[in-house]
């Protein structure tokens, strides 16, 4: 059976925090905007208190998160636990998240206050102001055999560092930020130092979409769009003036007359 409360209780905060994985979702204001999903890895999260949630976010090819937790008006987040062995049961915790980025003093307050590890890689913290916080059945949801943390990701920005250290300056995380995570695959601002060095020293961001829903596209289409509606209300319009003059010309009723032009503004309306 499903509960909700409005705080972690006690007897979730144990199973939380023995948990291997959470998922992250996060949405975009806009209805054209792309809603995303966020496995997360490794126990680099915390319950502060019954109130607040945090985990780390890693750097990576994606900025999703970030960039909709900065949306001006957003910031809602969702993160989920599942359980992959032993009695079955799904967490979810809902609520306003707020990323705090490497190398603000927000973040280095957070770390040092809660004794977090870092690592070279470590892109933000993101705290989770919580509402709400339900717990399911989850029968459905499959067993797993756990057989160890994936090492891939920490050796790839290991490598990095060590090339940053013999002099290699576009082996920076500066740098990759500003090429994965300046902008969101909706084109929203992601990293605010990944921008300011993109910027400064003309990064380009990393291509995320293709096609259509590329950013540069929907633009385009957007604009291409708004052209033909102008045209399209322009015809109906000067139709329903041509349509009038004739119908009267021919001594037709005027509710007639009436009826035929309100149909035309409909049409107009639905355009």
């Amino acid at each position: 059976m499903g509960a909700f409360y409005e705080t972690i209780p006690n007897s979730l905060k144990s199973w939380i925090l023995n948990q291997k994985m959470l998922w992250v979702a996060t949405a975009p204001l806009s209805a054209q905007g792309h809603i995303n999903i966020s496995p997360k890895g490794g126990q680099h999260f915390g319950i502060l208190d019954e109130r607040t949630f945090w985990f780390m976010d890693l750097s990576g090819s994606g900025i999703e998160t970030t960039a909709h937790l900065n949306e001006p008006g957003n910031g809602r987040i969702c993160v989920m636990f599942q359980a992959m062995e032993g009695p079955p049961r799904i967490v979810r915790i809902w609520g306003v998240g707020t990323a705090l980025e490497s190398g603000t003093p927000e973040y280095s307050s957070f770390v040092k206050e809660h004794n977090v590890k870092t690592l070279y890689h470590s892109r933000s913290i993101i705290v989770v102001d919580i509402h709400q916080v339900g717990s399911s059945c989850g029968f459905s949801v499959p067993f797993y055999e756990f057989k160890g943390w994936r090492n891939t990701l920490d050796e790839v920005f290991e490598k990095k560092k060590k090339k940053y250290e013999e002099g290699k300056e576009e082996e920076s995380m500066e740098r990759y930020w500003a090429w994965k995570s300046q902008a969101s695959i909706d084109g929203l601002p992601g990293m605010r130092r990944g921008m300011e060095v993109a910027k400064r020293e003309g990064v380009a961001p990393l291509k995320k979409m293709v096609g259509a829903w590329a950013v540069e596209n929907r633009q385009r289409l957007r604009r291409e769009g708004r052209r033909v509606d102008g045209v399209y209300l322009l015809v109906v319009g000067l139709l329903g003036v041509v349509i009038g003059m004739v119908v009267v010309a021919m001594g037709v009723e005027p509710e007639t007359v009436g009826l035929v032009q309100e149909r035309l503004r409909v049409f107009q309306w639905l355009g």
